[in-house]
């Protein structure tokens, strides 16, 4: 497993989670939804990625 790849996607989820958070009123409204579970599920697997490294 290349932990360099798993730590930059890390960073990335969670920088899209604060960005969506941190601009939630001038995103469109049409787009708010899939954006949201979007960032969603990268944060999920983000997680799990840690968990994985952690373990193995």
């Amino acid at each position: 497993m290349d932990y360099s790849r798993v730590a930059l996607f890390i960073v990335l989820a969670i920088v899209l989670g604060f960005v969506l958070i941190l601009n939630k009123n001038n995103i469109p409204a049409k787009l708010k939804r899939p954006m949201a579970i979007t960032a969603l599920v990268m944060i999920v697997m983000a997680f799990v990625l840690v968990i994985y490294s952690y373990l193995a």
